[in-house]
């Protein structure tokens, strides 16, 4: 049932901003009031529980990824920069905007999470270290790959071109790791 609430707390979200109410929630998911207290006690929980969520997903597959030994290194920065979690409508940058507005605790750790990646600041330490990757300043690597993954969260340029989250990721990994120009050409 938590996870039924938490998805349609974001479909609420969507279509009425975060001005909505737990009647409107409670609506949306045809229950009472009541039983939707017995779960999360007010908006707030329920966003806290999305984010935590979500942030402890991405951990998780992240240290899948890492600890996978059937992946190379460039697959697992490339998997790594990938992740997309369950609730990703939930990164969307008029959401955040309306978080920062109406939730600043909220917003602050979602803002931390999107522009802190020590598991990745590693992982690309390590290509360095071990030749595969060009030795460069890693704090602008870092910030080159955050901005270009944080870029997703405009989800209207996605949905205008047709692009998912996945496919917008993983371009932006070949084109960060491999350049635009073609092999043969170089």
């Amino acid at each position: 049932m938590k996870n039924r609430i938490m998805k349609a707390f974001i479909e609420e979200i969507h279509d009425k901003s975060m001005k909505f109410t737990m009647d409107d929630l409670a609506k949306r998911l045809g229950i009472s009031k009541r039983t939707l207290y017995e779960h999360f006690s007010s908006k707030v929980d329920i966003l806290d529980a999305i984010i935590d969520s979500t942030l402890a997903e991405f951990d998780e597959r992240t240290d899948r990824i890492i600890e996978n030994p059937t992946l190379t290194l460039l697959e697992k920065i490339k998997q790594t920069i990938a992740v997309v979690p369950s609730y990703n409508e939930f990164y969307d940058l008029r959401i955040l905007d309306q978080m920062k507005r109406y939730y600043p605790a909220q917003w602050e750790k979602m803002y931390t999470a999107l522009n802190q990646w020590d598991d990745l600041r590693a992982l690309i330490e390590q290509a360095i270290q071990e030749g595969l990757i060009v030795h460069t300043n890693v704090p602008l690597i870092m910030k080159l790959i955050i901005d270009a993954t944080n870029a997703t969260l405009d989800r209207r340029f996605f949905q205008e071109n047709s692009i998912t989250v996945t496919e917008a990721l993983n371009s932006i990994v070949d084109i960060i790791l491999f350049g635009l120009v073609k092999k043969e050409d170089m």
